[in-house]
């Protein structure tokens, strides 16, 4: 890891040194319930300490859905009446009354964010306000790189914090390359206050199993220490014909609450096998996107699989240095492997045809990253200020080895495929796939220092901070393991936000944000580039965004118009490069809470303009970019039914607009509208409490392409999912 100057943390020593015994006393022991507000049959869910933070985790909004703030990075944990950010945090009472398998499960309850899928992989892949944001760029508990990089299961989670925007100065920039439309922090369970014994048996549709256990305990004096175990194992074949899945998943956190001092730890293993998964398609040039075939329907190769395996770990101190001041280290690492057996798949006709190629690869990665700082409040004058300054290092080595076979490839079709014994990938090698050589090293450094200021009776608050970032990132060749490229380059990411409350409930807020944003490396689907593996240099994307805020106490509701530029790549003439510039403007209307009793929504919409301002020659000048729909609408709701005492039912619909999986906006996927409904069912059996839940996704069992696209230039398909039950019995011993 590289190794960062601390001087903005003596600066933040200094300040925090000469505050005031008037501030006020920032540590806040309160232990908020999931879902406390909530009547009727919400789930409980209990809370501690989400990590080792005197702040707590934030209190469940009325419903129990949402949160009522989530972390910012250096700036802790937050009230989203006091930020100049639009953020939602969905809670684990959401998560489990859904039964959510992974994170993108949960953001589809979100109107900025559509899912999509890695580039020639089934990594799921999240889009915020248009920008991909991979799921190796989710952090946990503030953290990169630290979970599994293509599918994180639910059980491991308490919150899911999504923040919308540019937000490098926040969390340091992303090492995947994303974070210009947002971040996404996902925060690990902690032991309640009670003892917890859970247990949780289901099945959906094609026979998929599951059952999952979930045991905590605190213990000690004063209960200070607590432990959480959570295990689960997923079995069987999904709603797709001939696909199947196995996920089992172990984690243990643990905790300890000092007098002046917190403790946390986590330590897990995710394993995640996909056999004969659906591949995703690429358009042939100058051919229309062909209808969706039915979306139980299984185009792909029987002998195609994914496996990957994971254990990572974190650990997180704080101290209380004053009345008003605390500092913080978190380190934490993972180690990860995977191996695919893929097909790249690209239409050959307006009639389904496809060509397809064999394309194996393993991969094992060892990122190992950490972070300190201190945080303290202090007064001058008429203004109350929370300094905060943070040092962090990130380091990915990525080993990596790939196999083709004949470029020529087979025929098939896409609604009636062919299945073929699997030719062997021998035509084009990269490295050895038994021992792959290091290809890829990213080393992260970078300080920062933040200015949180309040002023007028907290009716004005103004938040000021720069962070010092610093990337070097360097590619190896696959077969000699020298060095094929790199660079070492340092930027700085400003923030600048103001929130303004005329009245209690309402907030103003605006921001200027810059994401800095690692360059891709030279790659395209199923094409070997002139220029295949450059590293291209940083860039920054700058963001400028206002907003209001509206809090009843019942029902929440903001409101906010951004801007947001980068740097557009694309391959040109067989070369991949950054040409041109993309800008995505836009509106974002969200609601939730709880406005009457017994009913609970959910949703919102967002409008967007994603345009390609500069393009080679002019050509695409003014058009669309790629997978980005003018119009994201989600709508979700959940009723307590009076006249059965325990039961609820829930509805959500998730409308996209039309997108185009190509520059020259040619080739366009047609709107798609999905309905989910389900119902939950609290009782007692045997003098247990028994949670009852039954959902059914996609419940019209609608035909459509889900998503164009996800890496920089590339509009391959991906079909939705069919018409999926699920039921399962939670069980309180």
């Amino acid at each position: 890891m590289t190794h960062c100057k601390l001087t903005p943390l003596a600066l933040g020593a200094l300040l925090l040194a000469a505050s005031s015994a008037q501030a006020q006393n920032a540590q806040n022991t309160q232990n908020a319930q999931d879902g406390a507000t909530q009547p009727g049959i919400a789930t409980v869910v209990v809370s501690a300490s989400a990590d080792a933070s005197a702040q707590g985790l934030s209190s469940a909004y009325a419903g129990g859905q949402v949160a009522r703030g989530g972390r910012l990075g250096l700036l802790g944990n937050a009230d989203i009446m006091d930020t100049p950010f639009n953020a939602t945090n969905y809670t684990q009472a959401l998560i489990q009354d859904q039964q959510a398998r992974s994170v993108a499960d949960v953001v589809q309850n979100d109107p900025s964010v559509r899912v999509a899928r890695g580039f020639g992989n089934f990594q799921e892949l999240y889009v915020i306000r248009g920008f991909a944001v991979n799921s190796d760029d989710m952090a946990y508990n503030g953290l990169y790189g630290l979970l599994p990089r293509q599918f994180v299961a639910s059980e491991l989670l308490e919150r899911v914090e999504i923040l919308r925007g540019a937000n490098s100065f926040v969390n340091g920039a992303a090492p995947g390359g994303g974070g210009i439309g947002g971040a996404v922090n996902l925060v690990p369970k902690r032991a309640p206050n009670h003892a917890l014994n859970q247990v949780t048996l289901g099945v959906e549709s094609g026979g998929q199993a599951v059952g999952a256990f979930d045991v905590a305990r605190r213990f000690g004096e004063q209960d200070r220490a607590g432990i959480r175990v959570n295990a689960v194992h997923r079995e069987g074949d999904t709603a797709v014909d001939r696909e199947s899945r196995e996920l089992n998943v172990l984690s243990v956190g643990l905790d300890y609450r000092g007098r002046n001092y917190r403790l946390s730890a986590d330590v897990g293993f995710q394993e995640h096998m996909l056999d004969n998964a659906r591949p995703s398609v690429t358009v042939g040039a100058g051919l229309r996107v062909p209808s969706a075939p039915d979306a139980s329907h299984n185009f792909a190769q029987p002998w195609t699989r994914s496996l990957e395996r994971d254990t990572f770990g974190t650990l997180r101190g704080e101290v209380d240095l004053a009345p008003n001041a605390v500092a913080w280290a978190a380190f934490g690492a993972r180690n990860g492997s995977e191996f695919n057996a893929l097909t790249n798949t690209s239409t050959t006709d307006n009639a389904g045809g496809l060509n397809m190629t064999r394309f194996d690869n393993q991969r094992n990665d060892r990122n190992r990253t950490g972070e300190i700082g201190v945080r303290g409040d202090l007064v001058t004058g008429p203004v109350k200020h929370t300094i905060s300054a943070t040092a962090s290092a990130f380091e990915l080595k990525s080993f990596n080895a790939y196999a083709m076979s004949d470029f020529a490839g087979w025929s098939s079709n896409l609604y009636r495929p062919v299945d073929v014994l699997a030719p062997a990938p021998t035509a084009l090698l990269g490295g050895s796939m038994a021992n792959p050589l290091l290809t890829h090293k990213s080393i992260l450094g970078s300080y920062a220092v933040a200015d949180a200021m309040s002023m007028l009776d907290d009716r004005l608050l103004l938040t000021v901070g720069i962070r010092r970032q610093r990337i070097k990132d360097y590619s190896y060749d696959y077969t000699s393991g020298a060095q094929n490229a790199g660079y070492d380059q340092s930027a700085n990411t400003p923030l600048a936000g103001i929130v303004y409350k005329p009245m209690k409930n309402l907030s103003l807020y605006a921001n200027y944000a810059e994401a800095l944003q690692q360059g891709p490396t030279a790659s395209a689907f199923g094409v070997v580039l002139d220029n295949q593996g450059q590293v291209f240099a940083p860039y920054t994307s700058r963001q400028k965004e206002v907003g209001v805020k509206y809090d009843s106490g019942k029902l929440g509701m903001s409101a906010a118009l951004f801007t947001v530029s980068q740097p557009l790549g694309y391959v040109q003439d067989n070369v991949f490069g950054i040409f041109g510039e993309q800008r995505n403007r836009g509106l974002e209307l969200s609601v939730f809470g709880m406005p009457a009793k017994g009913l609970r929504v959910l949703g919102g919409l967002t409008l967007l303009d994603a345009e390609q301002r500069r393009t080679a020659g002019g050509l695409n000048q003014g058009k669309d970019a790629i997978g980005v729909p003018k119009t994201q609408l989600n709508l979700g709701g959940e009723w307590d039914i009076a006249a059965v005492p325990g039961l609820s039912l829930n509805a959500r619909a998730v409308y996209t607009a039309k997108q185009y999986a190509d520059a020259a906006n040619t080739q366009r996927l047609p709107s798609w509208a999905r309905f989910d409904l389900g119902a939950n069912y609290l009782t007692r059996i045997m003098e247990r409490d028994v949670t009852l839940r039954a959902r059914v996704d996609n419940a019209f069992d609608r035909n459509y392409w889900a998503s164009a696209g996800g890496y920089p230039g590339a509009g391959y398909l991906v079909l939705g999912a069919p018409r999926t039950f699920t039921v399962s019995a939670t069980v309180d011993f």
